[in-house]
């Protein structure tokens, strides 16, 4: 039987807050941001993959961006935090994957980023890796994807529409009990006299009592409530790294409206990252007094607010979106199967 097309949530007839989105309601309305993915659905135990987060098409190690980190519950592996932390700017594309895959996807990043030219003496790289785990309905210890795998989904982004669901890093993740995956969506908000888009991406795979839009969604496992969740923010707004880490922060504020446990075995991060010219950390200003020009910390509030409407939305187009999927319960040994979230429930709440 052919399994009834997905919708996102606005297709339902559901709406989140009231800002305007972008015109594909995705992170890549900002411009310039491109989104990779390599899905693997092989047999019954193989439901993994990669997605990667490209802020500009250039080489993004000698044009770095400012960007900022964020922890709620650090219940999880986030590679190259540290240093986002310590220096605010972001070097390498953004890989989200499997919890043992991120050693892999490491890898398949300083790959692609000594193979760009102006690299050839780059003697250290601090790749950005986050991730979830999937072994719920994946064969997690059969080292997939490969670096090869992941590279792919960093070669292969591209700006546009963003698939959504059961593909990339969310091929074999988890949320309420219900097939979570990757979803995205945008907030184009006025700041002074500018207009600039805010986009935020999700890796679903985590647990608590379910709110679609306000509106409790009864689920079977509702006592689901250990996992993870990564959320990337990118914004064409001039914000220095201090204020991206804010700008991270309100992503926690999405995630709670979504009915999130908020566990001990929970792991939730956030990483925002701006694209505009103005703050960008270019060779040049690397090595004299910057001259970049952001936003002042009393304009950003409405900037705030977007981020907390695209993360909630963009988490429950992350289920809208996913298929049933029927896998490889790597814990247990056995078959295992997590439905999609009904649409025809969604459509009568």
């Amino acid at each position: 039987m052919t399994e009834t097309p997905r919708q996102r949530l606005r297709e339902l007839g559901l709406t989140v807050g009231h800002i305007p989105t972008g015109p594909l309601n995705a992170i890549t309305d900002v411009a310039g941001v491109a989104i990779g993915h390599v899905s693997l659905h092989e047999g019954e135990s193989t439901h993994t993959g990669a997605t990667a987060v490209l802020p500009h098409g250039g080489n993004l190690f000698q044009d770095k961006v400012p960007a900022g980190f964020a922890v709620l519950n650090g219940f999880g592996k986030f590679a190259g935090s540290t240093q986002i932390v310590e220096l605010g700017e972001l070097e390498t594309p953004i890989v989200l994957t499997n919890t043992l895959a991120v050693g892999r996807a490491i890898e398949a990043l300083n790959r692609y980023t000594l193979s760009q030219s102006g690299n050839e003496k780059v003697t250290s790289i601090n790749a950005v890796v986050g991730e979830t785990n999937d072994s719920r309905l994946n064969d997690i210890r059969a080292c997939r994807p490969s670096v090869e795998e992941i590279e792919q989904a960093i070669r292969n982004a591209q700006s546009g529409p963003v698939p959504e669901g059961a593909v990339g890093a969310g091929c074999g993740t988890v949320a309420f009990g219900l097939k979570g995956g990757i979803g995205t969506s945008s907030r184009k908000v006025k700041v002074g006299k500018a207009y600039y888009t805010v986009g935020v991406l999700v890796q679903s795979n985590y647990g608590g009592h379910l709110m679609v839009a306000g509106r409790p969604y009864q689920t079977k496992a509702s006592h689901d409530k250990d996992g993870s969740i990564v959320m990337i923010v990118a914004t064409d707004a001039p914000l220095c790294s201090r204020n991206l880490k804010r700008l991270a922060e309100r992503c926690f504020g999405g995630l709670a409206r979504t009915g999130a446990a908020l566990s001990n075995g929970s792991g939730d991060y956030a990483l925002a990252f701006s694209t505009a010219e103005s703050v960008r950390r270019t060779p040049e200003r690397r090595k004299d007094i910057s001259d970049a020009v952001a936003l002042s910390n009393d304009v950003v509030s409405p900037l705030f607010e977007a981020v907390i409407e695209a993360t909630e939305e963009a988490i429950l187009n992350s289920l809208t979106m996913a298929h049933t999927v029927t896998g490889y319960n790597a814990g247990t040994g056995k078959p295992s199967t997590f439905e999609a979230i009904s649409l025809d429930a969604i459509r009568s709440l």
